[in-house]
C-alpha cells in the first residue's frame, strides 16, 4: 500500500472513530427492537432503512460533538488520549463540520422519509447528549450520568415513533429500562478508570463519593433494574420467553454487582462493565424474539 493510500485509510478510520461506532451500534439495536415491538405488521424496507440510517447518523453527530467538547479531558485520560481530536489528527474545524453534516443529513432523512415527531425527538436527544450532558452536566455533578442518561436512553423510543408516529407507554417503558441500566453500566467503568477521572477533574460518583459508596449505588441500581425489566411481562407487553431471559440475565448482572461490591480487584469493575453491554444487547434480543413468538 502506498503512503498516500495509507494516510487516506488512517484518516477514514479516524473519522469513523469520531462516530463511536460500537456505542452507536448498541443504540441502533435498541432502536431496531423499538421499531419491531411497535407493530405486528410488516415494516417496509424503506421505512426500516431510513429510520436506522437517520437515527444512526444523528447519534454519530452527537458522538463527534462529544469528542470536540471533551478534547482537553480526553488528552488527560489514558483511555481516550489517543482519540483523533485529542491527538490533533483531526482539527476542531474539521470535526465540527463533520458533526454538522452528519446531523443535518440524519435529521433531514427522518423529517422527510420517516416523520416529524421522530426527527424532533432525535434532535432533542442530540441536544440532550451533546449539549446538556457533554457540555455541562459531565463537569457539574456526580449525578451527570443519571440526568444525562435520559438522552442516551431515547433510541428505542425513536424506533417506536418511527413506526407509529405517536408516543405510547410501552415505548416509554423501553426508555426506562435503558435509563435504569445506564448508571451501573457507566459507574462500573468510572471505578476502573478512577485515576483518569481524578486527573481530568471530572466529578464522577467514585471521585466525589468514593468507590465503596459507588459500588453500593451500583448494586442498588442493579436491583432496581431487575424490577423494571419485569414490567414488560407484568403489563402483558411481553411473554414467558422474555421473562425467562430477563430473569437469567438479571441474576447474572446481580452476581457481578455483588462481586464488585465485595471485591478489591479493580478488574472486576471492568468485567461488570463489559457484562452490562452484553446484558442490554441480549435483553433487547429477548424482547424481539418474544414479540415474534407471540405473533406466530
Amino acid at each position: 500500500m502506498s503512503r498516500a493510500n495509507l494516510v487516506s485509510s488512517n484518516l477514514v478510520l479516524d473519522y469513523l472513530e469520531l462516530c463511536k461506532p460500537r456505542v452507536v451500534a448498541l443504540m441502533l439495536l435498541t432502536a431496531l427492537v423499538g421499531m419491531f415491538l411497535a407493530t405486528y405488521q410488516t415494516i417496509s424496507l424503506t421505512l426500516f432503512l431510513t429510520s436506522i440510517v437517520g437515527i444512526g447518523l444523528s447519534a454519530s453527530s452527537a458522538a463527534v460533538i462529544n469528542h470536540l467538547v471533551d478534547k482537553r479531558i480526553d488528552a488527560l485520560m489514558t483511555r481516550t488520549q489517543k482519540r483523533p481530536v485529542a491527538k490533533g489528527r483531526i482539527s476542531i474545524k474539521q470535526a465540527l463540520g463533520f458533526s454538522v453534516g452528519l446531523g443535518l443529513v440524519g435529521l433531514s432523512i427522518l423529517a422527510i422519509w420517516v416523520n416529524i415527531l421522530t426527527a424532533l425527538l432525535t434532535f432533542l436527544s442530540l441536544i440532550g447528549y451533546a449539549g446538556i450532558y457533554t457540555g455541562y452536566l459531565k463537569r457539574a455533578t456526580p449525578q451527570n450520568i443519571v440526568i444525562g442518561g435520559l438522552a442516551g436512553a431515547a433510541p428505542p423510543l425513536l424506533g417506536w415513533t418511527a413506526v407509529t408516529n405517536q408516543l405510547d407507554p410501552q415505548a416509554l417503558l423501553l426508555v426506562l429500562i435503558v435509563f435504569t441500566w445506564t448508571p451501573p453500566h457507566f459507574w462500573a467503568l468510572a471505578i476502573y478508570r478512577l485515576n483518569d477521572y481524578k486527573r481530568a477533574n471530572i466529578p464522577m460518583l467514585p471521585v466525589t463519593h468514593g468507590v465503596k459508596f459507588t459500588k453500593l449505588t451500583i448494586l442498588l441500581y442493579t436491583i432496581l433494574l431487575q424490577l423494571v425489566t419485569l414490567m414488560p411481562f407484568i403489563i402483558g407487553m411481553s411473554g414467558v420467553l422474555y421473562l425467562f431471559g430477563a430473569l437469567i440475565l438479571g441474576i447474572r448482572f446481580l452476581y457481578w454487582a455483588l462481586k464488585l461490591y465485595w471485591s478489591q480487584d479493580t478488574r472486576v469493575a471492568m468485567q461488570t462493565f463489559r457484562y452490562s453491554i452484553i446484558y442490554l444487547m441480549v435483553l433487547f434480543t429477548f424482547l424481539l424474539f418474544d414479540h415474534y413468538q407471540t405473533i406466530y
